[in-house]
């Protein structure tokens, strides 16, 4: 049976009521054509002075680095590229383990510059820079060196993403976010316990709660601490890989069933103080 017709007679023609138009822009029950839905998703999100001001920090910070790199000794940077494969990180630390020797406050500094930009900026690979600092200089100083660099860049990638980050991250993950906004305003009182777990799990990815958590109003030491702790178990197993890296075919070997096991189980015992808050509320 077909729906009826409201029409009003007005400025000189005949305008169809909102019913109608509602119908005729998305279909039955004012939903949205897959047309208008798609155009919405590929609208870029951020404005022009918030596309400026990332394009500002972003040279800011590769004029940095850029710096850095003129102060370091000279080397063959024919040979030196990120790379991408377990095979290309093997070749990488054959070049650079005799300057990493010689030069060793020299490479640390860029080689922290680089991490901390690839973080900042949610550039890929920075998994293998972790299994690099454990190739190069040991579990111990190597998982020192990716907990600092992990922690500041999660911590410059938090202030970016106050800055421009709400656009992006609605656009991308609108269902993500609605779901993390609420987790997160269950368990104000225990916020620490929760972002460890997020942390030491990967329940959520990490550029995820790096950029949604000013979002959502994660307190920034919360965060901080929770990232500088939380990332550790996870920081060890791959530094500690790098030890052996004849012996690994790809990264998916790096986090078998075994080793998320034990991380769901460390983060088991770190939020069940919070399970437990919430038995007895409910109670």
């Amino acid at each position: 049976m077909a729906a009826a017709r409201n029409v009003a007679v007005g400025d000189g023609g005949l305008r169809l009521s909102r019913d109608e138009e509602s119908v005729g822009s998305g279909g039955e029950g004012g939903k949205e054509s897959p047309s208008a839905k798609r155009f919405k998703s590929d609208r870029f999100p951020l404005t022009r002075w918030e596309f400026a001001g990332f394009v500002g920090v972003f040279l800011l910070f590769v004029s940095g680095l850029f710096c850095i790199y003129l102060t370091m000794p000279p080397a063959d940077y024919g040979k030196l590229k990120l790379p991408r494969t377990i095979a290309e990180l093997r070749t990488l630390k054959d070049n650079l383990a005799m300057y990493a020797s010689d030069y060793r406050a020299q490479f640390i500094l860029g080689y922290c510059s680089t991490y901390i930009f690839m973080q900042t900026f949610m550039i890929p690979g920075t998994i293998f820079m972790s299994l690099l600092a454990g190739a190069l200089f040991g579990v111990i100083r190597g998982l020192v060196l990716v907990v600092f660099n992990a922690t500041v860049g999660a911590s410059c990638c938090f202030f970016l993403s106050k800055l421009i980050g709400r656009p992006i991250v609605s656009w991308l993950w609108p269902d993500k976010l609605r779901f993390f906004q609420a987790e997160i305003g269950k368990r104000r009182e225990k916020l620490l316990n929760y972002m460890l777990f997020l942390r030491i799990t990967p329940t959520l990815p990490n550029l995820f709660i790096n950029l949604a958590s000013p979002i959502v109003d994660i307190p920034f030491h919360i965060f901080f601490c929770a990232t500088l702790i939380g990332l550790i178990p996870a920081s060890y197993i791959t530094v500690r890989a790098g030890l052996a890296l004849g012996d690994l075919k790809s990264v998916k070997d790096l986090y078998d069933f075994k080793t998320l096991s034990v991380l769901f189980l460390i983060g088991s015992i770190i939020i069940f103080p919070t399970l437990m808050k919430r038995k007895r509320i409910y109670e």
